[in-house]
C-alpha cells in the first residue's frame, strides 16, 4: 500500500490555493481543503461539512464516528464523511493517529450521467461504505501531489490539476462497489490504436531494414497476430504497406528535392538504386528520372 509515501507527504497542505477546481468525467470539482497530521494523540469534536471530507490513515489507529456509528480505523484505512453527516475522529490514546485529508465538493457539470453507476457512486450514494481499505493508487497520488506542491516547477499547475483529477476518481473508487466500476472496453478501439502505431512505426523507419517481427514488437503482439490485424484493418499486408510507403516517400523526395536518385533510394529503404528504379517503374509507370522531369505526370 506504500503508506511510507504518505508519511513523507507533509507538503500536502501546500496545495491550498494551488489547486482549487477542476472537472473530471463531466463532474465539476471544487478542492476545498488539504491537510496532514503527523502521528499523535488528538481528537476533533462532532461537526459537519457541506462537502466530502476524506481521510487516509497512514499510521496509528483510532475511531471514526459518523451519524452515531463508530468505525475502527487503522493504518491503511480511508474514510469519508459525506455532506451533512455529523462525524468526529478520536485517535488511539497510546498509538495516536497520522492522516492526510482532503475536502472536495462535487457538482454534475452536465457531461456525465452521474445517475448511472460509476466511480462517482462511491462518493454520491449514501449507502456506500464510510470506511474502506481499497486504497488503489491513493498513496502514490498523495505523495505526487505533495511533491509538486512542495517544490513547484514549470508545469506545476497542469500537473496538480491532472493529479487532483486522478485523486478524485481514486477516492470514489475506494468506496464504490464492483458493479459501480464495471466497464466494457471496445476491443475495436484497441485494434485501431495498434494498427495506427504499426503504421507510424513503418513511416518513421522507412530507410531501415524492417521485419514483420520488428513491427509486431512495437505493439507487443506476435508477428502472426500483428500481420492479421493489420491486413484486416487496412486491406494490405505489413510488407506491402512498407513497400508502398517507401515508394511514396521516394516520389515525394524526387519532386521536392534535388537529391541524386541513389541517395533517394537509400532514404527510401533501398540500399541500391537499381531495385528502387525497378520497383518505382512498376508502381508509377515510369522510372524515377522521368517522374522527376515530368513533375509526377505520366504522359501516355
Amino acid at each position: 500500500m506504500r503508506l511510507d509515501l504518505v508519511a513523507e507527504a507533509t507538503a500536502f497542505v501546500d496545495l491550498t490555493g494551488l489547486l482549487r477546481a477542476g472537472e473530471v468525467d463531466g463532474v465539476a470539482v471544487d478542492f476545498l481543503s488539504w491537510g496532514f497530521y503527523a502521528p499523535s494523540v488528538w481528537r476533533n469534536h462532532p461537526h459537519t461539512h457541506s462537502f466530502h471530507e476524506v481521510c487516509l490513515a497512514y499510521a496509528g489507529s483510532g475511531a471514526f464516528t459518523v451519524d452515531g456509528t463508530e468505525h475502527e480505523v487503522t493504518a491503511g484505512s480511508v474514510f469519508i464523511a459525506r455532506p451533512g453527516e455529523v462525524h468526529e475522529i478520536v485517535s488511539h490514546p497510546a498509538d495516536g493517529l497520522g492522516i492526510a485529508f482532503w475536502g472536495i465538493a462535487l457538482q454534475d457539470a452536465g457531461a456525465s450521467p452521474t445517475s448511472a453507476p460509476g466511480w462517482w457512486s462511491g462518493l454520491l450514494l449514501e449507502d456506500r461504505p464510510r470506511v474502506s481499505t481499497a486504497l488503489g493508487s491513493l498513496p502514490v497520488l498523495i505523495a505526487a501531489l505533495a511533491a509538486e506542491a512542495g517544490s513547484p516547477r514549470a508545469g506545476v499547475v497542469e500537473q496538480v490539476r491532472a493529479l487532483g483529477g486522478a485523486l478524485v476518481v481514486e477516492t470514489g473508487r475506494a468506496f464504490a462497489s464492483a458493479e459501480d466500476l464495471a466497464v466494457e472496453i471496445d476491443p475495436g478501439a484497441r485494434t485501431t490504436s495498434s494498427v495506427a502505431a504499426m503504421e507510424r512505426y513503418l513511416g518513421d523507419n522507412l530507410s531501415r531494414p524492417l521485419r514483420v517481427q520488428d513491427v509486431a514488437e512495437v505493439v507487443h503482439l506476435s508477428a502472426r497476430h500483428a500481420s492479421r490485424l493489420f491486413a484486416e484493418a487496412t486491406g494490405e499486408s505489413l510488407m506491402a504497406a512498407l513497400r508502398r510507403m517507401r515508394l511514396e516517400h521516394g516520389a515525394h523526395l524526387l519532386l521536392d528535392s534535388e537529391e541524386p536518385i541513389a541517395q533517394i533510394a537509400r532514404a527510401s529503404g533501398y540500399p541500391e538504386a537499381r531495385p528502387f528504379i525497378t520497383a518505382f517503374r512498376r508502381r508509377y509507370g515510369q522510372p524515377p528520372g522521368a517522374f522527376r522531369t515530368h513533375g509526377g505526370t505520366l504522359h501516355l
